[in-house]
């Protein structure tokens, strides 16, 4: 059991029999004399995806989640699943569409990721923050065709497509933030 003033981003918790990650804590002081400070968090529900908000009372007991952070590697795409391997285990886990694509466009085969277990089955993926992938489609560069910074739609060697700065050529490394999607710098 963990108390409310322990709560801190990143920590799984479990509520609803769920394994719920901490996105954000708050605490409100109270404004009459004798009043609980309130302890306001946001979570995201491991099982269904839900982000949701809750209220607890300043020195409530928590139930930590039965969850385990394990270093995993991504194996190959089989249609909508992917399949990754525990590197502690050496176990194999074939994951559907709801978990596999929201991270599919930064995962080439035998990239490092972290996989989330609760009672033992996988709940979450967690790529690095940063991955290197090359372009492989993107139009030609326009020199001097603007005084402001333009972007422009690139392909990446795993499909997916994001917006890059204009000097950049088909066939270049960048780097891509996991979070949002968004270029960060060549390689």
């Amino acid at each position: 059991m963990i108390s409310t003033a322990d709560l801190k981003r990143g920590l799984v918790i479990r509520l609803d029999n769920a394994p719920c990650l901490v996105i954000e804590v708050s605490f409100q002081s109270p404004s009459a004399r004798g009043g609980n400070t309130l302890v306001k968090t946001r979570y995201r529900n491991l099982l269904t995806g839900q982000v949701l908000e809750k209220s607890f009372k300043s020195g409530d007991k928590l139930e930590e989640a039965d969850f385990e952070r394990h270093k995993g590697q991504f194996l190959y795409a089989s249609g909508d699943e992917g399949v990754f391997m525990d590197l502690e285990t050496y176990e194999q886990f074939e994951l559907g569409a709801e978990l596999f694509e929201p991270v599919q466009g930064f995962l080439l085969e035998g990239a490092e990721v972290q996989l989330g277990l609760f009672q033992g089955q996988v709940v979450s993926i967690d790529p690095p923050m940063v991955v290197e992938l090359t372009v492989t489609e993107t139009a030609p560069a326009i020199r001097h065709a603007t005084a402001t910074a333009q972007s422009k739609e690139a392909l990446l060697e795993t499909g997916m497509k994001i917006q890059v700065p204009g000097y950049l050529e088909s066939g270049e490394k960048i780097r891509v933030d996991t979070r949002d999607g968004r270029f960060v710098s060549r390689a």
